[in-house]
């Protein structure tokens, strides 16, 4: 009877898995990055990532996140897996982005402090190329 009333509460498509990681991510409104911080995952799955930071966010904005992954590369290397999507909802405390790209990276074995926020960033060329295929979608 719990897994019935479960399913029909849960109302997501994909399964979200809980997992704490640290997390650092920017976030670009029109085409300039205009926030930049540390936080922590909630819940992550290939739909969406569940995170917990000090504020809230503006929905809708283009969002990168680049959050630490619990597994070495062949046992030795630390991995990074970037996230690119859009803020869905936020509150203060907590937000939820979608998962429209992802990819492995590798990282410094020491953790670093969140740097000078670039602004030739991939997450800018991605927010581009999203928006041209909106426009193209759009044109009759």
């Amino acid at each position: 009877m719990r897994l019935i009333k479960y399913l029909a509460a849960e109302r997501r498509k994909k399964a979200r898995f809980p997992i704490r990681r640290e997390l650092r991510y920017k976030v670009l409104d029109d085409e300039t990055i205009v926030e930049s911080g540390m936080g922590h995952t909630i819940d992550v799955g290939s739909g969406g990532v569940a995170f917990g930071i000090d504020h809230a966010l503006m929905p809708g904005l283009f969002i990168e996140l680049s959050i630490s992954w619990p597994v070495l590369l062949e046992g030795a290397c630390p991995m990074r897996v970037v996230v690119f999507g859009r803020v869905l909802r936020s509150t203060l405390g907590q937000a939820v982005c979608t998962v429209h790209k992802y990819e492995f990276r590798t990282q410094a074995r020491a953790s670093r402090p969140v740097a000078t926020v670039r602004t030739d960033s991939m997450l800018q060329r991605w927010a581009d190329y999203i928006r041209k295929e909106t426009v193209k979608t759009a044109s009759p």
